[in-house]
């Protein structure tokens, strides 16, 4: 009989693609190449209907918040007050096949489990107490694996926990976390913990010199990333009559920056730069809203990058700067083939899938020289310190003029992209596994 991997999957409910959602899908598809029985623990909004297995089923897939008398004034100022001293339950989820939406993201799963608002629980709990909230099964797994660190452990399995990055220790400015809780119960989790996973050797070295981890409870798995066939095998033909159809650009005519709008990613100093530089191909931004984005949506809206033109008797506006919101992956992935370059020039990622998808995809990169950044480009792509605003007008003024920079970039990363291959990526788990089970 198979064992049992149980996979906090949070973040695989989230409506837009995250690192962290990207890295649970991942994880899922491979504990099951690998021979284990996948289960799921997702969080509902509201607490599961008892009784009728079809209505618990109908109230997991339908999402939404309900708040009683019951719910307002007794359990959740019990559970602020009080924490969760007798552990979180998490049910069962029944997949009868009858309920006509069902989320592709439950496809690689055996059974679902559901707790309800588990994450915000585990926290309360947390600073109750100090402790990791106990996560009630009616059988425990053989291994819990939380894809982020959540304050909670299952009795009677090995706990593994993937700690991304440090990004609120490391840059307090950048995230709205509480820092007093993200340190202690990072602390608590680390020392609680069977194994620590986390995506990159910068991560790992930050994760034993601050919060004082010993080398042998951490492993580096890294990420890994696969793109829809379908996708990669569209023809260019089809690829730029989407890129002109749907956003007005030219192919290979047009600088690319995709992420959320958030200090981290350094958007604002990038536009300073693109200005800097002198260059006339459009600069192009997706991504939706993190926080704290005004100052980049004032440059990114400011009047000197409009401008109007006349061909065969239209007047048409256009934008050196432009942003598009949250795009489908489809569209996405077009932006990034069709791009003269992708510039990515954060402050500090745990791992930084967008260097990887950009050379996945065939795109030059333009990236930091910072954190995990040139661990993942290698000597693939420029790297530009993110802090000098001259040093990147350098880099994407010599993209723009160097065909020959470009097309051995693309050479490059091509290469690249094979150390972070599914295939070495579920080796590196296969052994995190293996080792505790």
């Amino acid at each position: 009989m198979p064992q049992r991997i149980l996979i906090e999957c949070f973040n695989l409910a989230l409506t837009s693609g995250t690192g962290i959602k990207t890295y649970a899908s991942n994880l899922a598809r491979i504990a099951n190449t690998l021979g284990y029985e996948t289960e799921a623990l997702f969080q509902s909004l509201a607490r599961l209907q008892q009784g009728d297995p079809i209505l618990t089923e109908i109230s997991f897939h339908e999402g939404k918040k309900r708040r009683g008398w019951k719910e307002k004034y007794v359990r959740t100022p019990f559970e602020t007050l009080f924490g969760k001293p007798f552990g979180i339950r998490a049910d069962a989820v029944p997949q009868s096949g009858l309920i006509l939406k069902q989320d592709p993201m439950l496809e690689p799963f055996a059974r679902v489990f559901a707790a309800h608002q588990f994450t915000l629980a585990a926290r309360r709990h947390f600073s109750r107490y100090g402790t990791l909230a106990t996560l009630k099964l009616t059988a425990a797994p053989h291994l819990f694996h939380a894809t982020h660190p959540v304050p909670v452990r299952v009795p009677g399995a090995a706990n593994i926990y993937t700690i991304h990055d440090l990004v609120p220790l490391k840059l307090p400015n950048a995230t709205l976390d509480n820092k007093t809780y993200y340190f202690n119960s990072l602390k608590e989790i680390c020392q609680k913990a069977d194994h620590i996973v986390t995506i990159s050797e910068t991560s790992k070295k930050d994760i034993t010199s601050i919060l004082g981890i010993p080398d042998s409870k951490i492993s580096v798995t890294y990420q890994s990333i696969e793109i829809p066939e379908n996708l990669l095998a569209k023809p260019r033909d089809n690829i730029d009559k989407l890129i002109q159809n749907s956003f007005s650009l030219e192919p290979g005519e047009y600088f690319l920056f995709f992420g959320a709008l958030e200090p981290k990613k350094n958007v604002s100093r990038l536009i300073d730069a693109y200005v800097a530089s002198g260059v006339s191909t459009p600069l192009v931004i997706a991504g939706g809203l993190g926080w704290n984005y005004r100052t980049e949506l004032r440059q990114i809206n400011n009047e000197s990058f409009s401008s109007w033109r006349i061909t065969q008797n239209q007047i048409i506006h256009e934008r050196k700067v432009r942003r598009f919101g949250h795009l489908p992956l489809s569209h996405l992935t077009a932006l990034i083939q069709g791009a003269k370059a992708v510039l990515f020039p954060s402050l500090y990622e745990g791992f930084g899938l967008p260097v990887l998808e950009a050379m996945m995809l065939g795109a030059p990169v333009m990236t930091s020289n910072v954190s995990s950044l040139p661990e993942v480009a290698g000597d693939a792509a420029l790297l530009v310190n993110p802090y000098d605003i001259e040093e990147m007008a350098s880099a994407i003024a010599a993209l723009d003029n160097d065909r020959d920079l470009r097309s051995e970039l693309v050479s490059r990363g091509k290469k690249r992209v094979q150390y972070f291959s599914m295939e070495n990526y579920s080796r590196r788990v296969a052994e995190v596994y293996g080792a505790l089970l």
